[in-house]
C-alpha cells in the first residue's frame, strides 16, 4: 500500500473501486509478463492456491499447478504471446497444492506497451467444472434414456396440444415407416391416415381437456388394412417453457387380442359346425325379443332336429354322424338372412330365429331349410350315400308366447308333432303331446 499512498486521492479511490470490482467478480482474472510471471491476480486467484499477493506475483505457474497434467496452460500462454492473437477455450488444470482437477473457460489476450510491443497477456477463466461434471452426468443419463426408449417393447412419443409430435422412439418410428427426424414437427394427420389420426386424438384430447392420465385400448389399421391393437398410456406435462404436451406409451396387444377374439368365439360357437351356441343363441334371443316387443314386432323360431340320428350313429359311426351334422350346418348357412340367428342347440337339433318374421314367413324358411337337407347325401364307409331328413317345429311370439321359454316350448311341441306326422315336413299348429317312441 506504500506505493498506493503516493497516487492522488481520486486515482487511488478509482484504484481501489476498481480492485474491488476485480475481485467480487467471480471470475479469475489475472495478468502475466513475456516470462509468465504475475504480475497480477485477484483475490479468487489468490483463493486457489491458498497464498498471499506477496507470495503470487513475480512467480510462475509451475509454483502453483502441476504443468505435466496442466500443458494446455502453457501452450496457451505462449499462443498469445507468440502470434498476438486472443484465444477462447476450455483448459483443464491441476491445482499442486491438492491435486485438484480444474476446467476453466478462459479468455486471454495479449497485452501491449504504447508501442504494441506484446509484454504480457492478461486472462479472465471461468470455473466450469461443475457445470462439466453435470453435462457429463446429463449426457450419460440421456445416452442411457435413448438407449432404454430405443430398447424399451414399447411405442413412446410426446403430441403436443397443436397435435404436432415433439419425440417418437425407434420403435414409433418404425411403426410409422418414416425416419424420427420426418416425424418430429409435424401433425398427426400429416404421418397418419386421417381416420387414424383422428381416432388416436380422441384420447390425446380426454388428456389435454382433464389434465388427467388417460388409458385405454387403440387400433393402427397399416396401408395394407391390417389393424394393429395397442394397450395405450397417455400422461400430461407442461414444458419448462409453458406448453402443453402428453407423453404416450403403447404396447402392441395385437396377439392378445385376436386370443382374446378366438376365445371369445369359442365361447359362443359350436366347435363341430361353426355355429352359434346354445348359450349365445339363447342370450342373442332373449335381447331379440326384449327389442321386438319394445317396438311391438313379431318374431319366429324355428326348432329342427334329424329323423332317427341315433340310428345313423348306430348303424354307420359317429364319424358319419359328424359328418351329417356339419353338412347340414353348411346347407342351411346360405339360407338365413343376416340378421337371423342358426345355432346348434342340442346334439342333433338345431335352431333358426327370424326377427320382424310372421308365422307364415317364418313357415316358408322352415320348408326351404327342410328341402336343402333332404337334398344333401353324405358319403359312408361302407361306400354308400346316407340320406337326411328333418322335423321342424315353427312358432311366432305372441300374447300368450311373449318370453323365450314359451316360444322355444311351443316350437319345440310343434317339432314333436311334426315327428309324430312322419317327420320330414315342418309343423305349425299344436296337437296333443305326441307319444314317446317319438321323442
Amino acid at each position: 500500500m506504500s506505493n498506493d499512498a503516493a497516487l492522488p486521492t481520486a486515482l487511488l479511490h478509482e484504484l481501489l473501486a476498481l480492485r474491488n470490482v476485480l475481485d467480487e467478480t467471480g471470475a479469475y482474472i489475472f495478468c502475466k509478463d513475456l516470462q509468465g510471471r504475475y504480475t497480477y491476480v485477484n483475490q479468487l486467484v489468490l483463493d486457489l492456491f491458498g497464498r498471499s499477493r506477496e507470495q503470487v506475483l513475480g512467480h510462475e505457474d509451475s509454483e502453483f499447478f502441476d504443468l505435466e497434467r496442466s500443458s494446455q496452460l502453457r501452450e496457451h500462454d505462449q499462443q498469445v504471446m507468440r502470434t498476438g492473437e486472443p484465444i477462447e477455450q476450455e483448459e483443464l488444470n491441476y491445482v499442486r497444492e491438492t491435486g485438484e482437477q480444474r476446467i476453466y473457460w478462459t479468455v486471454k489476450k495479449p497485452v501491449r506497451d504504447p508501442e504494441g510491443h506484446i509484454v504480457g497477456l492478461c486472462g479472465i477463466s471461468t470455473d466450469i467444472t461443475e457445470r462439466k461434471r453435470i453435462e457429463a452426468q446429463l449426457a450419460e443419463q440421456h445416452q442411457l434414456l435413448q438407449t432404454v426408449l430405443a430398447h424399451v417393447d414399447a411405442h413412446i412419443y410426446m403430441k403436443d396440444d397443436q397435435r404436432r409430435f415433439q419425440y417418437v422412439n425407434a420403435k414409433t418410428a418404425a411403426l410409422f415407416q418414416r425416419p424420427a427426424a420426418d416425424i418430429i414437427g409435424r401433425r398427426d394427420i400429416e404421418v397418419l391416415k386421417a381416420e387414424t389420426a383422428d381416432a388416436l386424438w380422441d384420447m390425446d384430447r380426454q388428456v389435454f381437456e382433464s389434465g388427467r392420465p388417460q388409458s385405454g385400448e387403440e387400433t393402427i389399421i397399416d396401408a395394407e388394412g391390417r389393424s394393429s391393437h395397442y394397450w395405450t398410456v397417455k400422461v400430461p406435462l407442461k414444458t419448462e417453457a409453458g406448453h402443453r404436451v402428453l407423453i404416450g406409451f403403447s404396447s402392441d396387444i395385437t396377439e392378445l387380442v385376436r386370443l382374446r377374439e378366438q376365445l371369445r368365439q369359442q365361447s359362443v360357437t359350436d366347435s363341430l359346425t361353426g355355429l352359434a351356441n346354445r348359450r349365445h343363441f339363447v342370450t342373442t334371443a332373449e335381447t331379440e325379443l326384449s327389442r321386438t316387443q319394445r317396438h311391438q314386432r313379431r318374431i319366429s323360431l324355428v326348432l329342427l332336429d334329424i329323423d332317427q340320428f341315433k340310428a345313423i350313429n348306430d348303424r354307420h359311426g359317429h364319424s358319419v354322424g359328424d359328418d351329417a351334422l356339419r353338412a347340414l350346418a353348411e346347407a342351411l348357412r346360405p339360407l338365413v338372412r343376416r340378421e337371423d340367428l342358426l345355432a346348434r342347440v342340442g346334439g342333433e337339433e338345431f335352431a333358426v330365429l327370424l326377427p320382424d318374421t310372421p308365422l307364415d314367413a317364418a313357415a316358408l324358411k322352415a320348408e326351404q331349410l327342410r328341402a336343402a337337407v333332404q337334398a344333401l347325401r353324405i358319403p359312408t364307409p361302407q361306400g354308400s350315400q346316407l340320406q337326411l331328413s328333418i322335423s321342424l317345429g315353427v312358432a311366432q311370439t305372441g300374447p300368450s308366447c311373449d318370453a323365450l321359454t314359451t316360444l322355444y316350448a311351443t316350437a319345440d311341441r310343434r317339432l314333436y308333432r311334426a315327428k309324430h306326422l312322419g317327420r320330414n315336413q315342418v309343423c305349425v299348429e299344436d296337437a296333443s303331446e305326441p307319444p314317446a317312441e317319438f321323442r
